[in-house]
């Protein structure tokens, strides 16, 4: 069993990194796991990690590639068509891994620090943030003209500021609770649950309807590779165009909706 703070201790097999990285706390949280991470990316993360752990970048180095790679996938879709969609789809993918890999190194060596978590905040804020800036830059038909262009780029950003501000709430309450003297949350879903009845019924509806999770660089680039074959048909502007034009109201139905479950939950309560 190695030893935690040993920086330079390296692991003897794949099971123990796991047993070390990748404890029940990590794979069980509610909120902080992305499905993808509990679905194959956890099974994969360990090799990658063990190969990181064979030279001497830290843990905030490896989040620091993780942030580069969340900013070339959003700079892959100004590749016009298929191409740009199917290799931002591959490095939205990579990103995660990579972002599963860097808490791994962390936990490893025992390295973990506010640093880490600020530039893991980063690296997901900014990626969220430029893939709906760019994706209103393919709808505008980049290279676009300027009498038509700047309506499609402006739902882009404004797209981008909703998604920013609904993953700003969820740091609000963390900062509101700080503030208060509270306790830090727990990661369950438990404490995310609405007191009120009704509220309640509209959180579990919406989990068989969750347009609310489109707004993660991994569903985005998801969506945007199956607009791009779409696009291949119809037209790819106008593909990108419709994305763009429901992407926006929905994603301020989520805001909206997010602030009252968390208004409505113990998160904010003493």
């Amino acid at each position: 069993m190695p030893t935690l703070g040993n920086t330079s201790g390296r692991p003897i097999s794949i099971a123990e990194l796991r047993e070390i990285t990748q404890p029940p706390e990590v794979r069980e949280r509610a909120n902080a796991e992305h499905w993808t991470a509990s679905l194959y990316l956890r099974d994969l993360s360990p090799y990658l990690t063990w190969l990181l752990l064979k030279t001497s970048i830290s843990a905030n180095g490896v989040t620091g590639i993780m942030i580069l790679v969340g900013w070339s996938t959003a700079a892959a879709l100004l590749i016009p068509g298929i191409g740009g969609a199917l290799l931002a789809l591959l490095l939205g993918q990579l990103q995660m891994l990579v972002d599963c890999s860097d808490g791994e190194v962390a936990r490893w060596r025992n390295t973990r620090s506010p640093a880490g978590v600020f530039l893991d905040k980063v690296g997901h804020y900014t990626t969220e943030a430029l893939i709906p800036i760019v994706l209103g830059i393919r709808a505008a038909g980049y290279p676009f003209d300027v009498s038509t262009g700047y309506l499609w780029t402006t739902f882009g950003f404004a797209l981008a500021l909703v998604i920013v501000l609904n993953k700003a709430l969820n740091d609000m309450v963390h900062v509101a609770r700080a503030n208060s003297g509270l306790d830090k949350l727990a990661d369950h879903k438990s404490e995310a649950e609405p007191s009120g009845r009704m509220l309640a019924r509209l959180r579990r509806a919406a989990r068989f309807l969750p347009f609310h999770r489109l707004y993660h660089s991994v569903e985005l680039t998801m969506i945007v590779a199956a607009t791009a074959v779409i696009g291949a048909i119809i037209g790819a502007p106008t593909a990108d165009r419709v994305l763009v034009a429901a992407l926006l109201p929905l994603a301020f139905l989520a805001l909206a909706g997010h602030f009252v479950a968390i208004m409505a939950s113990k998160r904010v309560r003493g």
